[in-house]
């Protein structure tokens, strides 16, 4: 692990898409302020008596992923090819990803994911802005490079 370093700019997001991009592609040309993002995922669901005690267990949750690429990025076509041809099927892909992130040692492998929503067409300001593109994944399993 390196000592205090905490770029993401080392950072390599790779996905595969079985029966459309069965190896793996590595997204280029992320958003400045943002590549990706994982929302909180909720681990227990609890309800209190009505004389004071907390109950609680364990619930299963997907993970909520949002990933952002310039409005430039290449990155974005394989998105749009993923819609189009799950248009075409009417029918879902699922996806695995894996993230690598040398400045902490860390790798995240994602699985069994749905491309749930997608920006259709950059956002036209002064510049294009970044698009955002959200998967929703069944698990992330984490491990040391």
């Amino acid at each position: 692990m390196s000592d205090y370093d905490i770029t993401a700019a080392n950072s390599v997001y790779t996905i595969t898409v079985p029966g459309l991009y069965n190896t793996p592609i590595t997204l280029e040309n992320y958003a400045a302020d943002r590549a990706f993002e994982t929302e909180a995922r909720e681990l227990a669901e609890t309800a209190m008596s009505i004389d004071g005690y907390l109950n609680a267990g364990w619930i299963p949750n997907p993970v909520t992923q949002t990933i952002a690429l310039a409005a430039s990025s290449e990155s974005a076509l394989i998105f749009e090819a993923i819609v189009m041809a799950q248009d075409a099927r009417r029918g879902l892909y699922r996806m695995g990803a894996e993230i690598q992130i040398p400045a902490i040692g860390r790798k995240y492998t994602l699985v069994r994911g749905l491309l749930r929503s997608i920006v259709g067409v950059p956002t036209a300001g002064r510049v294009l802005e970044a698009r955002h593109f959200e998967i929703t994944w069944e698990r992330v399993l984490p491990a040391a490079i």
